[in-house]
Parts: C-alpha cells; sequence; structure tokens
C-alpha cells in the first residue's frame, strides 16, 4: 500500500460530511485494504456498561473512527497542501564490501519532492 501510518490523507469520496476533510493515518490494514483516518467516518458504538475495580462506571455509546477504503483517500503533498498521487524511486548505494543495494523511495507525483 502507497498510504503508511502517520501519513496526512484527505478524503475524496464518501460520507458528505467527511468528503473534503483530511486528517492523520492512525492505523493501516493492508490485508482489507482498508486505513483509518483521525477524525474522519466517525460512528456510534455501543459498549456494554460495567463497573472498574474502584467501582466508577463504563460503557455507554461512544463515538469512534471506523476505517475507510485506501481509494477513497489521497496522500497531501506538502509542498502544495493538494493531494497527490505516490510514486516510487529507486535509490542505489554501495555497501563497504563492493556490493551495491538498492531502495525504494516514496516520490509525490505534483511536485516530485520525496515524502
Amino acid at each position: 500500500m502507497k498510504i503508511k501510518k502517520g501519513d496526512t490523507v484527505v478524503v475524496l469520496t464518501g460520507r458528505t460530511e467527511d468528503k473534503g476533510r483530511s486528517g492523520k493515518v492512525i492505523a493501516v490494514y493492508p490485508e482489507s485494504q482498508r486505513v483509518l483516518v483521525e477524525g474522519c467516518n466517525m460512528v456510534k458504538k455501543h459498549t456494554k456498561v460495567g463497573q472498574t475495580q474502584r467501582g466508577a462506571k463504563t460503557g455507554g455509546i461512544i463515538t469512534q473512527e471506523a476505517s475507510i477504503h485506501v481509494s477513497n483517500v489521497m496522500l497531501v503533498d506538502e509542498e502544495t497542501g493538494k493531494p497527490t498521487r505516490v510514486g516510487y524511486r529507486k535509490e542505489e548505494h554501495s555497501l563497504p564490501d563492493g556490493r551495491i543495494k538498492a531502495r525504494k523511495v516514496r516520490v509525490s507525483k505534483r511536485s516530485g519532492k520525496d515524502i
């Protein structure tokens, strides 16, 4: 997946109150291709009422984020502040024993800068 935890993304489609909203990625679920975005796709969850050891009541209705499919969000370019696609560039460097090691670097398609 091209979106990682900690990235700032903008929601492209979905609920009307979430469309166009941006937030930080809290968690990434690659097996189901979904992401959890801070402050977006809020749902109410009913939890069972219980008691802590001190006797305080817990539970009731809580509001939390639900996951969004990765195709409905897009990474925000830090240079321009607009949504951008993600590309990759190979960066090669030589090791002390003479071998060459390559690694993939994420690149913003809009500005061409490293992410």
